[in-house]
C-alpha cells in the first residue's frame, strides 16, 4: 500500500502522543488520535497549528502542506474509530494496569493484521504482551521526547513477538524518517540503561562534594557532550529522570550500579523539577538558566574519566547480554541521543586497558560492586584485543 492509504492510531494526546501523530502525518499517513479528554485533543490541535505556523514562517513548510498535514490527523474520543488502523501506538500514562486496559480493549475491535505497540520507556513489553490474546503482533516502539525532533526509536519485541512484525515496524520507522534500533526487552532497553551512569555518577560526584553541578556540566561539555548531566536532567524533568532510575534499579533487583541518588529524591520532593518548574539544579527565567557558567580553575579530566568509564562499562555489559548489536548500540547513543562518539569505539580509542584500570581504581577506592568491570571488557584486555564493532 502507499503511505497515503496507511492508517495509524495513537492512543493518548499528551506531548508524546501528539508528537508521534505529527511525525506520521508529516510522512503521509492518516492518523487517528484518541484521548478521553476533548480538552487535551483541542490543546493538541492548537499546539500542532502553532508548530505548523512556525514551520511555514521559516520556509520549511508550504502553507498548503501545513493545511494537509493538520487535516490528516483526525481526533476522537471513541475507541471504536481505531478499528481500521494498520498500526496502533499506545502512548498513555506509564502505568501497567492503565496500558493493559487500553490494549485489551483495542484487541476486541481491531483485525488480525493490526500491529499493536506501546511507547513505554520502563515497563516490560513482554509483561504487557502476556495479558493479550494475540501477543505475537505486539511490540514496543519507544520514541524519545520531543518525538518530532528526536531521531531515535527503539523497536522492542517481546519474547512472544513474531519477527515479521519487528521487520515491518523497522521499515515503517525508517519511512517516517526515524533511526530505528532493535533492543532486547530488558529494563531501560538501550538508551535508558546505558545512559544511567551519565546521571548517576555525576550525582555521586556532587553528593561527595567533589565538584558542583556547574563544574560537572562544564567538564562533560568539554568532553564533547552538547549538554551536561545536570542541565539535561533539568530539561528532562527531575521527576521523570528519577522515576526511570528507580524503575531500572528495581527491575535489576537493586543492582548498586543503578542506585538512585538522594540529591535527586530531595529535588523531586521539593518540587524542583527543572525547567518546567523554574528551578532544578539551576534556576530558570523564561526557560533559560540563571547564573554564570563554571570557570575552569583546575583539571576536570578526572570527572570525564570517571563518568565515561562507567558509560563505556555499561555499553560493554549491554553488548555481552545481547541487549542490541554493537552497531545499534553505537547508533542509539550517537544519532539517537547525540553522544559525541559511540561508547564502544571511544573505549577502543582510549585503550580498553585504560578503561579497565579506571574502573578497578574506583572499585578499589570504594569497595563497591557498583564499579565492577564488565566481564567482556576484562576478557578483551586479557586477550589483548580491541572490540570489532562493524
Amino acid at each position: 500500500m502507499e503511505n497515503t492509504q496507511m492508517i495509524v492510531g495513537i492512543v493518548g494526546a499528551g506531548a508524546m502522543g501528539s508528537g508521534i501523530a505529527q511525525i506520521a502525518a508529516q510522512t503521509g499517513w492518516q492518523v487517528l488520535l484518541l484521548d478521553q479528554s476533548s480538552e487535551r485533543l483541542a490543546k493538541s490541535a492548537d499546539q500542532l497549528a502553532a508548530v505548523c505556523d512556525r514551520l511555514v514562517e521559516k520556509g520549511r513548510l508550504e502553507s498548503v502542506e501545513s493545511v494537509a498535514l493538520q487535516e490528516r490527523i483526525v481526533r476522537t474520543t471513541d475507541l471504536q474509530n481505531l478499528a481500521s488502523c494498520h498500526l496502533i501506538i499506545e502512548a498513555i500514562v506509564e502505568d501497567f494496569d492503565a496500558k493493559k486496559g487500553v490494549l485489551q480493549a483495542l484487541e476486541e475491535i481491531v483485525g488480525e493484521s493490526t500491529i499493536l505497540a506501546t511507547n513505554t520507556s520502563s515497563l516490560s513489553v513482554t509483561g504487557l504482551a502476556g495479558v493479550l490474546k494475540h501477543p505475537s503482533r505486539f511490540l514496543g516502539l519507544h520514541f524519545f521526547n520531543p518525538a518530532p525532533l528526536m531521531a531515535l526509536v527503539e523497536v522492542v519485541p517481546a519474547i512472544q513477538t513474531d519477527q515479521q512484525h519487528v521487520v515491518q515496524c523497522l521499515d515503517w520507522m525508517k519511512a517516517w524518517g526515524k533511526i530505528p534500533v532493535q533492543a532486547k526487552d530488558t529494563p531501560g532497553f538501550i538508551v535508558n540503561r546505558i545512559a544511567r551512569p551519565f546521571y548517576g555518577e555525576a550525582l555521586r560526584i556532587v553528593e561527595e562534594g567533589l565538584a558542583s553541578p556547574h563544574e560537572v556540566d562544564a567538564a562533560m561539555k568539554d568532553a564533547g557532550f552538547k549538554m551536561g548531566p545536570f542541565e539535561l536532567m533539568d530539561l528532562i524533568g527531575n521527576d521523570v529522570n528519577y522515576a526511570v532510575t528507580k524503575s531500572v534499579f528495581e527491575a535489576f533487583y537493586f543492582d548498586p550500579r543503578y542506585r538512585p541518588s538522594l540529591i535527586q529524591k530531595k529535588h523531586v520532593e521539593a518540587g524542583w523539577l527543572g525547567r518546567k518548574t523554574g528551578r532544578g539544579y539551576y534556576s530558570y527565567q523564561d526557560g533559560k538558566p540563571l547564573g554564570s557558567p563554571a570557570n575552569k580553575t583546575g583539571d576536570w579530566g578526572w570527572i570525564q574519566n570517571r563518568i565515561l568509564a562507567m558509560l563505556m562499562n555499561e555499553a560493554f555489559d549491554a553488548l555481552a547480554l545481547g541487549i542490541a548489536s554493537a552497531p545499534d548500540l553505537e547508533l542509539a547513543m550517537t544519532r539517537g541521543v547525540n553522544y559525541p562518539k559511540g561508547l564502544l569505539e571511544w573505549a577502543n580509542e582510549w585503550g580498553l586497558d585504560v578503561v579497565l584500570e579506571q574502573l578497578q581504581q574506583l572499585q578499589s577506592s570504594y569497595g563497591e560492586d557498583r564499579y565492577r568491570p564488565a566481564p567482556l571488557l576484562q576478557d578483551l584486555v586479557q586477550s589483548n584485543k580491541s572490540l570489532e564493532i562493524h
